[in-house]
């Protein structure tokens, strides 16, 4: 399969011409941004709307484990926050769906590929948000491991991409802290609040680590993505800084992380830990997770029954634009 994708690119390359792909590629050496009307190679094109658009879906589905909490949250202030940060997660959304439109796809088709099952969405929101707890390690872990991902994306090669991630960072890093606050106050409190706090990181430690993506050894796009600067730093390589950096949040907050084979590494100054399971993983890419089916129905459902929403608001447009063409 990978094998075959990689063929796949290598062949639409080689078709380009070199002339305009020596110049294309000496721009993003040059670290310069590649904008909408510039030359680029269909490749590249192609890599960038399936990373921007399966992103903007990561964004728009992620917005269900969580609306599932806003009416149950613990108190007025938590409901608040949650409501913003749920908020804040369908304007990322738009805002990549604006920045993959820009390559030359319409929103509607990614809408269609993601109802499909054609795209994918990150694997993480495949897994059920069991207590309240879930909600602090979501943001902690969840968010916390979409920031290590999309901070170095504020640099990649493609302009509208890099632009849309400054705001997209800045809310995570909010996400981040009030998901931590969550867990912060869970630690402190009963012995029942620690042990749902412990619960919901024993749950989504391992997922959080497959945000990354697979082994560097196994991915396919990576050293393409890595050349034409679209990502900065590989699936390995963030997944250990991830590591590095919340472990030490864990043990200031009295938890333990789920896993026998951590150990701090002197050599290399970070952690060693365990191996992933990637079977699982693979699993939840094909649509095998534990609520997935559960997400992409309730994804249908809302797209249908709001279609008239959307058709209100065309006819509007459409009619404001003929007042404007007939002034």
């Amino acid at each position: 399969m990978y094998t075959t994708e990689l063929q796949k690119t290598a062949k639409v390359v080689s078709t380009e011409d070199p002339e305009k792909l020596a110049a294309f590629e000496a721009r993003v050496a040059a670290d310069e941004f590649i904008e909408p009307k510039d030359w680029m190679p269909e490749a590249y094109r192609r890599t960038l709307t399936r990373q921007i658009s399966q992103h903007a879906h990561s964004e728009i589905v992620g917005m269900l484990p969580e609306g599932n909490w806003i009416t149950r949250a613990p108190s007025l202030r938590r409901k608040a926050i949650l409501l913003a940060k749920v908020q804040d997660e369908a304007g990322h959304g738009l805002y990549l769906y604006s920045a993959a439109e820009t390559l030359g796809t319409s929103r509607e088709e990614m809408i269609e590929a993601l109802h499909s099952g054609k795209a994918k969405y990150s694997t993480i929101f495949n897994y059920p948000t069991l207590t309240w707890a879930d909600i602090g390690a979501i943001g902690w872990l969840v968010d916390g491991a979409a920031i290590m991902n999309q901070v170095p994306l504020q640099r990649t090669s493609y302009g509208p991409y890099a632009r849309a991630m400054v705001r997209v960072c800045k809310e995570e890093s909010f996400h981040q802290r009030q998901g931590y606050e969550i867990m912060m106050h869970l630690a402190a409190g009963t012995a029942e609040q620690k042990r749902m706090a412990q619960d919901a990181l024993n749950r989504w430690w391992w997922p959080s680590l497959m945000m990354f993506g697979p082994p560097d050894a196994d991915s396919p796009n990576t050293a393409q993505s890595m050349r034409w600067r679209i990502k900065r730093d590989t699936n390995d390589e963030l997944r250990q800084k991830f590591v590095d950096i919340t472990v030490p949040q864990a043990d200031a907050l009295g938890l333990t992380v789920p896993d026998p084979d951590l150990a701090w590494n002197e050599a290399k100054q970070g952690y060693d830990f365990g191996t992933l399971d990637w079977e699982e993983f693979y699993a939840v890419v094909r649509g095998e997770g534990p609520v997935a089916k559960e997400r992409m129905k309730a994804r249908r459902e809302a797209w249908e029954s709001n279609a008239w929403v959307r058709e209100a608001a065309a006819a509007y447009a459409e009619k404001k634009a003929a007042r404007k063409e007939a002034a």
